[in-house]
């Protein structure tokens, strides 16, 4: 199956999991790309996202699998004609066919900038790095099944912190993304939540990269 390699960004970020399938859907329609269609009583379009983005997250490596009905059409003249006619802040970056199965994709590349509109609090770097270097840290989820408490440390594969400006913490980490999950918004909960003293008034989210089991770029 023919898959695409796209970025959210920008006003975008307020789109949701939902509305941006069926965004593409119509941009496949606009360009005169047929979808084919699934089988039973409530037929679908062909196309899929892997690893549903939260609202407000930005990101530059998304993924989406989709089938086309009739000739094949060049990888290339797909990508021109889904760009004109998709909305600004989503961009298709590559299209390409035998992409890696999604069951292999194991971790992910994320940023957040912590603002804080009067400064960065003096020991806020300090606390943020002892509280994520911590053998356990439980953080509230919310489920189908009721609020849990789940210990993210695990999922930690990497994380770092910097000071990016007098108003700015700079984190950058490499979190599971699969079988389990962590969505880097809980990053900013665990602060939140453990730390309430270095909580930033405005939090910035963003998906940089993907990677298989190997640490390997997944495409």
């Amino acid at each position: 199956m023919p898959r695409l390699l796209f970025e959210k960004k920008g006003n975008a970020v307020w789109i949701s999991h939902l509305d941006l399938m069926r965004m593409f859907q119509r941009a496949f329609n606009r360009a005169g790309l047929r979808l084919t269609h699934t089988q039973g009583f409530n037929p679908r379009p062909s196309v899929s996202i892997a690893l549903p983005l939260s609202v407000g997250i930005e990101s530059s490596c998304e993924l989406l699998d989709f089938q086309l009905e009739g000739d094949a059409v060049p990888n290339e003249e797909i990508l021109a004609r889904l760009n004109a006619a998709l909305v600004e802040g989503v961009k298709v970056l590559a299209v390409y066919d035998d992409g890696l199965k999604i069951k292999n994709l194991a971790y992910l590349d994320c940023t957040l900038s912590l603002e804080y509109d009067r400064g960065v609090p003096q020991g806020a770097m300090e606390a943020i790095r002892e509280l994520f270097s911590r053998e356990e840290l439980l953080v509230s989820k919310k489920s189908k099944n009721g609020v849990t408490e789940q210990n993210i440390i695990p999922m930690i594969r990497s994380f770092e912190i910097a000071q990016k400006d007098t108003n700015t913490l700079f984190i950058k980490a490499r979190v599971c993304c699969q079988n389990p999950s962590l969505n880097p918004m809980q990053l900013c909960s665990a602060i939140e939540e453990m730390l309430p003293d270095f909580s930033p008034d405005f939090a910035k989210f963003s998906r940089n990269e993907i990677y298989d089991f190997q640490e390997q770029i997944f495409r």
